[in-house]
Protein backbone atom coordinates (compact mmCIF):
# COMPACT_ATOMS: atom_id res chain seq x y z
CA UNK A 1 0.00 0.00 0.00
CA UNK A 2 2.96 2.11 0.79
CA UNK A 3 4.64 1.81 -1.95
CA UNK A 4 2.06 3.97 -3.99
CA UNK A 5 2.23 6.72 -2.18
CA UNK A 6 3.61 9.84 -4.05
CA UNK A 7 6.52 10.80 -2.11
CA UNK A 8 7.71 14.97 -2.47
CA UNK A 9 11.03 16.68 -2.31
CA UNK A 10 11.09 20.49 -1.78
CA UNK A 11 14.86 21.65 -3.52
CA UNK A 12 14.95 25.55 -2.06
CA UNK A 13 17.53 27.48 -2.85
CA UNK A 14 18.36 30.84 -0.76
CA UNK A 15 19.88 33.45 -2.82
CA UNK A 16 21.34 36.29 -1.13
CA UNK A 17 23.54 38.80 -0.73
CA UNK A 18 23.66 41.90 1.30
CA UNK A 19 23.13 45.63 -0.37
CA UNK A 20 26.75 46.59 -1.55
CA UNK A 21 26.88 49.66 -4.07
CA UNK A 22 28.94 52.49 -3.64
CA UNK A 23 29.19 54.99 -7.11
CA UNK A 24 31.38 57.03 -5.18
CA UNK A 25 34.06 54.69 -5.86
CA UNK A 26 35.59 53.12 -9.41
CA UNK A 27 36.49 49.87 -8.00
CA UNK A 28 34.87 49.37 -4.79
CA UNK A 29 36.24 45.68 -3.49
CA UNK A 30 33.13 44.28 -2.28
CA UNK A 31 31.06 44.69 -5.20
CA UNK A 32 32.79 41.58 -6.24
CA UNK A 33 30.95 39.49 -4.25
CA UNK A 34 27.90 39.77 -6.68
CA UNK A 35 30.01 39.71 -9.67
CA UNK A 36 31.49 36.55 -8.60
CA UNK A 37 28.15 34.80 -7.64
CA UNK A 38 26.84 36.60 -10.76
CA UNK A 39 29.21 34.26 -12.99
CA UNK A 40 29.63 31.15 -10.88
CA UNK A 41 25.64 30.49 -9.49
CA UNK A 42 23.21 32.60 -10.82
CA UNK A 43 23.99 32.43 -14.39
CA UNK A 44 25.31 28.71 -14.23
CA UNK A 45 21.51 28.15 -12.01
CA UNK A 46 19.49 29.65 -15.38
CA UNK A 47 21.74 28.03 -17.60
CA UNK A 48 20.78 24.68 -16.22
CA UNK A 49 17.38 25.67 -16.27
CA UNK A 50 17.42 26.61 -19.85
CA UNK A 51 19.00 23.16 -20.31
CA UNK A 52 16.48 21.41 -18.40
CA UNK A 53 13.66 23.37 -20.76
CA UNK A 54 15.49 22.89 -23.64
CA UNK A 55 15.49 18.86 -23.35
CA UNK A 56 11.59 18.65 -22.29
CA UNK A 57 12.56 17.78 -18.51
CA UNK A 58 10.06 18.78 -16.18
CA UNK A 59 11.48 20.15 -12.78
CA UNK A 60 10.77 22.29 -9.74
CA UNK A 61 13.06 24.54 -8.05
CA UNK A 62 12.14 26.59 -5.21
CA UNK A 63 14.62 29.58 -4.81
CA UNK A 64 14.48 32.75 -2.72
CA UNK A 65 16.03 35.47 -4.37
CA UNK A 66 15.99 38.31 -1.60
CA UNK A 67 15.10 42.16 -1.74
CA UNK A 68 18.70 43.49 -1.23
CA UNK A 69 19.73 40.99 -3.90
CA UNK A 70 17.03 41.47 -6.69
CA UNK A 71 18.19 45.44 -5.80
CA UNK A 72 21.55 44.56 -6.87
CA UNK A 73 20.39 42.20 -10.01
CA UNK A 74 17.88 45.46 -11.57
CA UNK A 75 20.39 48.13 -10.99
CA UNK A 76 21.77 49.58 -14.12
CA UNK A 77 24.85 50.79 -12.46
CA UNK A 78 25.78 48.00 -11.15
CA UNK A 79 25.10 45.61 -13.92
CA UNK A 80 27.39 47.77 -16.18
CA UNK A 81 30.50 47.19 -13.80
CA UNK A 82 29.40 43.19 -14.10
CA UNK A 83 29.60 43.93 -17.93
CA UNK A 84 33.08 45.40 -17.65
CA UNK A 85 33.96 42.74 -14.70
CA UNK A 86 33.36 39.91 -17.23
CA UNK A 87 35.00 41.25 -20.14
CA UNK A 88 37.97 41.68 -18.08
CA UNK A 89 37.96 37.49 -17.39
CA UNK A 90 37.25 37.15 -20.69
CA UNK A 91 40.18 38.92 -21.27
CA UNK A 92 42.47 37.33 -18.56
CA UNK A 93 40.87 34.07 -19.70
CA UNK A 94 42.43 34.74 -23.43
CA UNK A 95 45.82 35.27 -21.76
CA UNK A 96 45.59 32.02 -20.09
CA UNK A 97 44.95 30.02 -22.65
CA UNK A 98 48.20 31.24 -24.19
CA UNK A 99 50.14 31.01 -21.19
CA UNK A 100 49.51 27.29 -20.38
CA UNK A 101 49.90 26.65 -24.20
CA UNK A 102 53.35 24.06 -23.18
CA UNK A 103 51.07 23.29 -19.72
CA UNK A 104 48.47 20.28 -20.27
CA UNK A 105 47.76 20.18 -16.59
CA UNK A 106 46.27 23.30 -16.84
CA UNK A 107 45.71 24.33 -20.64
CA UNK A 108 42.04 22.24 -20.55
CA UNK A 109 40.93 24.02 -18.03
CA UNK A 110 42.12 27.30 -19.26
CA UNK A 111 39.84 26.70 -21.58
CA UNK A 112 36.68 25.76 -20.02
CA UNK A 113 37.26 29.20 -18.20
CA UNK A 114 37.14 31.06 -21.56
CA UNK A 115 34.61 29.22 -22.67
CA UNK A 116 32.78 30.00 -19.24
CA UNK A 117 33.12 33.64 -18.77
CA UNK A 118 32.13 33.94 -22.93
CA UNK A 119 29.10 32.22 -22.02
CA UNK A 120 28.33 34.03 -19.30
CA UNK A 121 28.78 37.61 -21.59
CA UNK A 122 26.11 35.99 -23.58
CA UNK A 123 23.68 35.29 -21.27
CA UNK A 124 23.99 38.29 -19.61
CA UNK A 125 23.86 41.09 -22.13
CA UNK A 126 21.96 39.36 -24.82
CA UNK A 127 19.84 36.72 -23.57
CA UNK A 128 18.51 38.78 -20.94
CA UNK A 129 19.60 41.88 -21.60
CA UNK A 130 21.82 42.17 -18.43
CA UNK A 131 18.49 41.55 -15.76
CA UNK A 132 18.91 38.03 -14.68
CA UNK A 133 15.39 38.68 -12.75
CA UNK A 134 13.86 38.75 -16.24
CA UNK A 135 15.34 35.26 -16.43
CA UNK A 136 14.03 33.76 -13.57
CA UNK A 137 10.97 35.43 -13.25
CA UNK A 138 9.99 33.81 -16.80
CA UNK A 139 11.09 30.54 -15.09
CA UNK A 140 8.42 30.83 -12.14
CA UNK A 141 6.05 32.15 -15.22
CA UNK A 142 6.35 29.08 -16.48
CA UNK A 143 5.30 27.23 -13.56
CA UNK A 144 8.78 25.76 -13.08
CA UNK A 145 10.50 27.96 -10.45
CA UNK A 146 8.65 29.17 -7.26
CA UNK A 147 10.50 32.63 -6.29
CA UNK A 148 10.01 33.18 -2.88
CA UNK A 149 10.91 36.51 -1.06
CA UNK A 150 12.71 37.29 2.52
CA UNK A 151 12.72 40.13 4.88
CA UNK A 152 13.81 43.69 3.17
CA UNK A 153 17.53 43.59 4.64
CA UNK A 154 17.76 40.22 5.67
CA UNK A 155 17.41 40.50 8.95
CA UNK A 156 17.39 38.60 12.23
CA UNK A 157 13.48 38.87 12.93
CA UNK A 158 13.98 37.28 16.33
CA UNK A 159 16.11 39.95 17.58
CA UNK A 160 13.71 42.48 16.48
CA UNK A 161 10.38 41.07 18.43
CA UNK A 162 10.47 44.04 20.96
CA UNK A 163 9.16 46.20 17.97
CA UNK A 164 6.20 44.88 16.06
CA UNK A 165 6.69 47.89 13.44
CA UNK A 166 9.79 47.38 12.80
CA UNK A 167 9.57 43.83 12.04
CA UNK A 168 6.18 44.60 9.83
CA UNK A 169 8.14 46.99 7.80
CA UNK A 170 10.57 44.15 7.21
CA UNK A 171 7.88 41.91 5.45
CA UNK A 172 5.66 44.42 3.99
CA UNK A 173 8.20 46.59 2.22
CA UNK A 174 9.68 42.63 0.86
CA UNK A 175 6.58 41.94 -0.46
CA UNK A 176 6.03 45.36 -2.17
CA UNK A 177 9.23 45.09 -3.62
CA UNK A 178 8.62 41.32 -4.48
CA UNK A 179 5.47 42.36 -6.44
CA UNK A 180 7.98 45.55 -8.18
CA UNK A 181 10.23 42.54 -9.76
CA UNK A 182 7.94 39.67 -9.80
CA UNK A 183 4.39 41.28 -11.07
CA UNK A 184 2.57 39.14 -8.45
CA UNK A 185 2.68 38.44 -5.05
CA UNK A 186 4.95 35.98 -3.12
CA UNK A 187 3.60 33.00 -1.67
CA UNK A 188 6.11 31.81 0.67
CA UNK A 189 9.20 33.52 2.63
CA UNK A 190 12.31 32.54 3.59
CA UNK A 191 13.05 34.35 7.19
CA UNK A 192 16.67 35.72 7.48
CA UNK A 193 18.61 33.31 8.90
CA UNK A 194 15.97 30.83 8.85
CA UNK A 195 14.78 32.91 12.48
CA UNK A 196 11.31 32.45 13.98
CA UNK A 197 9.75 33.78 17.16
CA UNK A 198 5.96 32.28 17.83
CA UNK A 199 3.70 35.22 17.03
CA UNK A 200 6.32 36.09 14.01
CA UNK A 201 3.15 34.39 11.72
CA UNK A 202 0.72 37.06 12.34
CA UNK A 203 2.83 39.72 10.20
CA UNK A 204 2.89 37.11 7.70
CA UNK A 205 -0.33 37.05 7.63
CA UNK A 206 -0.90 40.25 6.79
CA UNK A 207 1.53 40.35 4.29
CA UNK A 208 -0.62 37.76 2.71
CA UNK A 209 2.39 34.72 2.77
CA UNK A 210 0.98 31.47 3.09
CA UNK A 211 3.96 29.40 4.28
CA UNK A 212 7.89 29.69 5.64
CA UNK A 213 10.48 27.59 6.86
CA UNK A 214 11.84 26.82 10.31
CA UNK A 215 15.18 24.61 11.22
CA UNK A 216 14.34 20.95 12.31
CA UNK A 217 14.30 21.84 15.85
CA UNK A 218 11.78 24.57 15.07
CA UNK A 219 9.18 21.79 14.18
CA UNK A 220 10.29 18.88 17.00
CA UNK A 221 10.27 21.65 19.78
CA UNK A 222 6.42 23.08 18.64
CA UNK A 223 4.39 23.40 21.77
CA UNK A 224 2.39 19.91 20.19
CA UNK A 225 4.19 16.79 19.52
CA UNK A 226 4.50 16.79 15.40
CA UNK A 227 3.05 13.72 14.25
CA UNK A 228 5.33 13.42 11.56
CA UNK A 229 8.37 15.37 12.60
CA UNK A 230 9.40 17.13 10.15
CA UNK A 231 8.27 15.09 6.93
CA UNK A 232 4.75 17.21 6.83
CA UNK A 233 4.43 20.89 7.84
CA UNK A 234 2.50 22.19 10.61
CA UNK A 235 -0.41 24.92 10.86
CA UNK A 236 -0.07 27.30 12.74
CA UNK A 237 -2.76 28.61 14.98
CA UNK A 238 -3.36 30.75 11.87
CA UNK A 239 -3.33 28.47 9.53
CA UNK A 240 -0.05 29.57 8.17
CA UNK A 241 2.02 26.91 6.87
CA UNK A 242 5.71 25.90 8.22
CA UNK A 243 7.87 23.68 6.65
CA UNK A 244 10.71 22.39 8.59
CA UNK A 245 14.29 21.62 6.95
CA UNK A 246 15.22 17.46 6.89
CA UNK A 247 18.78 17.20 8.57
CA UNK A 248 19.98 13.94 6.43
CA UNK A 249 19.66 15.64 2.91
CA UNK A 250 20.99 18.69 4.33
CA UNK A 251 24.37 16.86 5.79
CA UNK A 252 24.96 15.24 3.18
CA UNK A 253 25.64 18.55 1.25
CA UNK A 254 26.80 20.52 3.95
CA UNK A 255 28.95 18.84 5.92
CA UNK A 256 32.40 19.99 6.01
CA UNK A 257 33.32 16.09 6.95
CA UNK A 258 31.04 13.78 4.77
CA UNK A 259 29.49 16.26 2.39
CA UNK A 260 30.06 16.24 -1.52
CA UNK A 261 31.80 19.65 -1.98
CA UNK A 262 34.43 18.07 -0.09
CA UNK A 263 35.56 15.11 -2.54
CA UNK A 264 39.18 15.13 -4.01
CA UNK A 265 38.56 15.30 -7.47
CA UNK A 266 36.27 19.01 -6.94
CA UNK A 267 37.73 22.05 -7.66
CA UNK A 268 39.70 23.86 -4.82
CA UNK A 269 38.35 27.23 -3.90
CA UNK A 270 41.38 28.82 -1.79
CA UNK A 271 43.67 28.63 -4.61
CA UNK A 272 43.33 31.13 -7.41
CA UNK A 273 45.58 32.68 -9.69
CA UNK A 274 45.17 36.29 -8.43
CA UNK A 275 47.25 35.42 -5.55
CA UNK A 276 49.35 32.63 -7.42
CA UNK A 277 50.54 34.46 -10.35
CA UNK A 278 52.92 37.32 -10.27
CA UNK A 279 51.76 40.37 -9.90
CA UNK A 280 52.67 42.06 -12.87
CA UNK A 281 50.73 39.89 -14.99
CA UNK A 282 47.89 39.86 -12.55
CA UNK A 283 47.70 43.29 -11.65
CA UNK A 284 45.32 44.64 -14.28
CA UNK A 285 42.94 42.39 -13.04
CA UNK A 286 42.70 42.20 -9.22
CA UNK A 287 42.19 45.18 -7.38
CA UNK A 288 43.13 48.29 -8.40
CA UNK A 289 45.20 49.58 -5.38
CA UNK A 290 47.00 46.21 -6.36
CA UNK A 291 45.84 44.28 -3.33
CA UNK A 292 45.40 40.82 -4.76
CA UNK A 293 42.17 38.92 -5.20
CA UNK A 294 40.02 35.87 -6.67
CA UNK A 295 39.76 36.29 -10.48
CA UNK A 296 37.85 32.76 -10.64
CA UNK A 297 40.30 30.91 -12.41
CA UNK A 298 41.82 28.23 -10.13
CA UNK A 299 43.81 25.20 -11.78
CA UNK A 300 43.50 23.24 -8.71
CA UNK A 301 41.52 19.99 -7.07
CA UNK A 302 40.99 19.80 -3.01
CA UNK A 303 43.15 16.49 -3.59
CA UNK A 304 42.79 16.27 0.89
CA UNK A 305 43.88 17.87 3.80
CA UNK A 306 47.42 19.01 2.44
CA UNK A 307 49.10 21.67 1.23
CA UNK A 308 50.25 20.07 -1.88
CA UNK A 309 47.33 20.98 -4.64
CA UNK A 310 47.10 18.20 -7.65
CA UNK A 311 45.87 20.04 -11.01
CA UNK A 312 41.84 19.65 -11.30
CA UNK A 313 40.27 17.43 -13.92
CA UNK A 314 37.60 18.97 -15.27
CA UNK A 315 36.05 15.89 -16.53
CA UNK A 316 36.96 13.63 -13.35
CA UNK A 317 34.51 16.62 -11.42
CA UNK A 318 31.78 16.11 -13.42
CA UNK A 319 31.46 12.21 -13.05
CA UNK A 320 31.75 12.52 -9.51
CA UNK A 321 29.23 15.45 -9.41
CA UNK A 322 27.30 12.37 -11.77
CA UNK A 323 27.84 9.76 -9.23
CA UNK A 324 27.02 12.15 -6.00
CA UNK A 325 23.66 13.16 -7.81
CA UNK A 326 23.14 8.79 -7.90
CA UNK A 327 23.61 8.75 -4.30
CA UNK A 328 21.58 11.66 -3.14
CA UNK A 329 18.71 10.41 -5.05
CA UNK A 330 19.24 6.66 -3.83
CA UNK A 331 19.14 7.70 -0.27
CA UNK A 332 16.07 10.39 -0.79
CA UNK A 333 14.49 7.07 -2.40
CA UNK A 334 15.46 4.90 0.32
CA UNK A 335 14.41 7.59 3.25
CA UNK A 336 10.81 8.34 1.61
CA UNK A 337 10.24 4.42 1.69
CA UNK A 338 10.85 4.16 5.00
CA UNK A 339 8.74 7.60 5.96
CA UNK A 340 5.79 6.31 3.67
CA UNK A 341 5.79 3.17 5.80
CA UNK A 342 5.88 5.35 9.31
CA UNK A 343 3.64 7.56 7.98
CA UNK A 344 0.82 5.36 7.56
CA UNK A 345 -0.97 6.42 4.04
CA UNK A 346 0.60 10.31 4.35
CA UNK A 347 2.63 11.71 2.00
CA UNK A 348 6.21 12.33 3.19
CA UNK A 349 8.11 15.83 1.90
CA UNK A 350 11.53 16.24 2.73
CA UNK A 351 12.41 19.97 2.67
CA UNK A 352 16.60 20.46 1.55
CA UNK A 353 17.16 24.06 1.80
CA UNK A 354 20.71 25.51 0.41
CA UNK A 355 22.32 28.67 0.13
CA UNK A 356 22.30 29.11 -3.29
CA UNK A 357 25.75 30.51 -3.57
CA UNK A 358 27.17 26.67 -2.44
CA UNK A 359 26.07 25.69 -6.04
CA UNK A 360 28.81 26.97 -8.33
CA UNK A 361 30.64 29.80 -5.96
CA UNK A 362 31.53 27.46 -3.23
CA UNK A 363 31.09 24.52 -5.03
CA UNK A 364 32.06 24.79 -8.42
CA UNK A 365 30.81 21.45 -9.75
CA UNK A 366 27.17 22.37 -7.95
CA UNK A 367 25.05 23.28 -10.66
CA UNK A 368 26.09 20.45 -12.61
CA UNK A 369 25.01 18.04 -9.73
CA UNK A 370 21.50 19.72 -9.58
CA UNK A 371 21.40 19.12 -13.63
CA UNK A 372 22.09 15.27 -12.86
CA UNK A 373 19.95 15.14 -10.03
CA UNK A 374 16.45 16.95 -12.30
CA UNK A 375 17.22 14.84 -14.62
CA UNK A 376 17.36 11.47 -12.89
CA UNK A 377 14.08 12.56 -10.60
CA UNK A 378 12.22 12.96 -14.12
CA UNK A 379 13.41 9.64 -15.63
CA UNK A 380 12.97 7.85 -12.21
CA UNK A 381 9.96 4.90 -12.54
CA UNK A 382 9.75 4.96 -8.63
CA UNK A 383 7.11 8.14 -7.17
CA UNK A 384 9.62 10.83 -5.93
CA UNK A 385 8.60 14.11 -6.99
CA UNK A 386 10.24 17.98 -7.04
CA UNK A 387 7.52 19.74 -5.39
CA UNK A 388 7.08 23.39 -4.61
CA UNK A 389 6.03 24.26 -1.26
CA UNK A 390 2.56 25.94 -2.57
CA UNK A 391 1.58 22.53 -4.81
CA UNK A 392 2.03 20.41 -1.89
CA UNK A 393 -0.29 22.58 0.25
CA UNK A 394 -2.59 22.46 -2.76
CA UNK A 395 -2.29 18.38 -2.82
CA UNK A 396 -2.23 17.56 1.13
CA UNK A 397 -3.98 20.44 2.46
CA UNK A 398 -4.87 18.62 6.03
CA UNK A 399 -2.08 19.11 8.11
CA UNK A 400 -1.64 18.99 11.89
CA UNK A 401 -1.92 23.13 13.91
CA UNK A 402 0.85 23.65 15.92
CA UNK A 403 3.20 26.55 17.13
CA UNK A 404 6.33 26.26 16.37
CA UNK A 405 9.17 27.11 18.33
CA UNK A 406 11.77 29.91 18.39
CA UNK A 407 14.68 28.94 16.58
CA UNK A 408 17.11 29.74 13.59
CA UNK A 409 19.73 27.55 11.58
CA UNK A 410 22.97 29.36 12.67
CA UNK A 411 25.05 27.46 14.55
CA UNK A 412 23.71 25.96 17.66
CA UNK A 413 20.39 27.08 16.68
CA UNK A 414 19.20 29.93 18.20
CA UNK A 415 20.42 33.51 18.13
CA UNK A 416 24.15 33.48 19.25
CA UNK A 417 26.12 34.11 16.02
CA UNK A 418 23.96 36.94 15.47
CA UNK A 419 24.38 38.26 19.29
CA UNK A 420 27.65 37.89 20.98
CA UNK A 421 30.69 39.58 22.51
CA UNK A 422 31.69 40.36 18.71
CA UNK A 423 28.51 41.94 17.77
CA UNK A 424 26.37 43.28 20.68
CA UNK A 425 27.03 46.51 20.71
CA UNK A 426 24.70 47.17 17.53
CA UNK A 427 21.56 46.34 19.37
CA UNK A 428 21.47 49.23 21.50
CA UNK A 429 21.67 51.22 18.45
CA UNK A 430 19.16 49.30 16.03
CA UNK A 431 16.38 49.52 19.22
CA UNK A 432 16.95 53.27 19.50
CA UNK A 433 16.67 53.71 15.72
CA UNK A 434 13.44 51.33 15.73
CA UNK A 435 11.72 53.68 18.23
CA UNK A 436 13.02 56.69 16.51
CA UNK A 437 11.67 55.85 13.31
CA UNK A 438 8.05 54.65 14.65
CA UNK A 439 8.04 57.83 16.70
CA UNK A 440 8.55 59.94 13.43
CA UNK A 441 6.65 57.63 11.15
CA UNK A 442 3.51 58.45 13.96
CA UNK A 443 4.29 62.29 14.01
CA UNK A 444 4.24 63.01 10.34
CA UNK A 445 1.77 60.67 8.72
CA UNK A 446 1.07 63.61 5.97
CA UNK A 447 4.25 64.63 4.84
CA UNK A 448 5.87 65.42 1.66
CA UNK A 449 8.37 67.05 -0.49
CA UNK A 450 11.16 67.21 1.04
CA UNK A 451 10.26 66.36 4.11
CA UNK A 452 8.26 62.91 2.47
CA UNK A 453 12.08 62.22 1.20
CA UNK A 454 14.10 62.40 4.45
CA UNK A 455 11.63 60.28 6.18
CA UNK A 456 11.89 57.60 3.35
CA UNK A 457 15.59 57.45 3.28
CA UNK A 458 15.40 57.34 7.49
CA UNK A 459 13.59 54.08 6.48
CA UNK A 460 15.97 53.09 4.43
CA UNK A 461 19.30 53.74 6.13
CA UNK A 462 17.60 51.92 9.21
CA UNK A 463 16.78 48.63 6.94
CA UNK A 464 20.25 48.58 5.82
CA UNK A 465 21.55 49.24 9.64
CA UNK A 466 19.57 45.85 10.13
CA UNK A 467 21.09 43.50 7.87
CA UNK A 468 22.10 40.41 9.94
CA UNK A 469 24.47 40.27 7.08
CA UNK A 470 27.15 42.50 9.34
CA UNK A 471 26.18 40.50 12.68
CA UNK A 472 27.32 37.71 10.91
CA UNK A 473 30.64 38.87 9.37
CA UNK A 474 31.57 40.38 12.98
CA UNK A 475 31.10 36.77 14.29
CA UNK A 476 32.87 35.03 11.53
CA UNK A 477 35.74 37.47 11.85
CA UNK A 478 35.90 38.20 8.04
CA UNK A 479 35.81 41.63 6.51
CA UNK A 480 34.89 42.50 10.05
CA UNK A 481 35.96 46.59 9.71
CA UNK A 482 33.55 46.82 6.59
CA UNK A 483 30.65 45.20 8.80
CA UNK A 484 31.58 47.85 11.38
CA UNK A 485 31.36 50.63 9.00
CA UNK A 486 28.47 49.99 7.13
CA UNK A 487 26.35 49.27 10.68
CA UNK A 488 27.98 52.43 12.40
CA UNK A 489 27.40 54.58 8.59
CA UNK A 490 23.59 53.70 8.59
CA UNK A 491 23.02 54.16 12.44
CA UNK A 492 24.57 57.59 11.78
CA UNK A 493 22.82 58.64 8.73
CA UNK A 494 19.84 57.81 9.88
CA UNK A 495 20.36 59.65 13.38
CA UNK A 496 21.01 62.99 11.25
CA UNK A 497 18.20 62.74 9.38
CA UNK A 498 15.96 62.10 12.87
CA UNK A 499 17.64 65.45 14.08
CA UNK A 500 16.86 67.17 10.68
CA UNK A 501 13.26 66.28 10.60
CA UNK A 502 12.76 66.94 13.94
CA UNK A 503 14.31 70.40 13.74
CA UNK A 504 12.93 70.85 10.40
CA UNK A 505 16.48 71.71 9.26
CA UNK A 506 16.77 68.89 6.67
CA UNK A 507 20.04 69.35 4.36
CA UNK A 508 19.16 68.32 0.50
CA UNK A 509 22.32 67.82 -0.67
CA UNK A 510 22.92 65.40 2.41
CA UNK A 511 19.67 64.16 1.19
CA UNK A 512 20.73 63.63 -2.21
CA UNK A 513 24.16 62.24 -2.06
CA UNK A 514 22.26 59.58 0.80
CA UNK A 515 19.81 58.46 -2.07
CA UNK A 516 22.18 58.61 -5.13
CA UNK A 517 24.59 55.76 -2.95
CA UNK A 518 21.32 53.93 -1.06
CA UNK A 519 19.24 53.38 -3.94
CA UNK A 520 17.74 50.24 -2.26
CA UNK A 521 13.47 50.61 -2.39
CA UNK A 522 12.59 53.26 -5.00
CA UNK A 523 9.12 52.80 -4.07
CA UNK A 524 9.24 53.05 -0.11
CA UNK A 525 6.70 54.59 2.14
CA UNK A 526 7.74 55.08 5.87
CA UNK A 527 4.13 55.30 6.21
CA UNK A 528 4.23 51.54 6.87
CA UNK A 529 6.28 52.11 10.48
CA UNK A 530 3.08 53.97 11.51
CA UNK A 531 0.92 51.84 14.55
Amino acid sequence: MAKNIRRYLTLLLHAHLPFVRHPEYDDFLEENWLYETITETYIPLLDVFEGLERDGIDFRITMSITPPLANMLADPMLQNRYLAHIHGLMELSAKEIERTRWMPEFHKTAQVYSQRFSRCRYLFEDVYNKNLLTGFRRFQEMGKLEIITCGATHAFLPLMDLYPNAVRAQIQIAKQDYERHFGCPPNGIWNGECGYYPGLEKHLEEAGIKYFFVDAHGILYADALPRYGVFAPLYCPNRIAAFGRDLESSRTVWSAESGYPGDPDYREFYRDIGFDLEFDYIKPYIHESGLRTNTGIKYYRITGKTMYKEPYNREKALAKAEIHAGDFLQNREKQMEQLSDLMGGRAPIVVSPYDAELFGHWWYEGPEFLDSLIRRIAQNTGTLELITPSEYLERCPDQQVAQPSFSSWGNKGYSEVWLNESNDWIYRHLHKACERMNELANTHRNAGGLEMRALNQAARELLLAQSSDWAFIMKSNTMVEYAVKRTKRHINHFTDLYYAIKGKNIDEDFLNTLERRNTIFPGIDYRVYCD
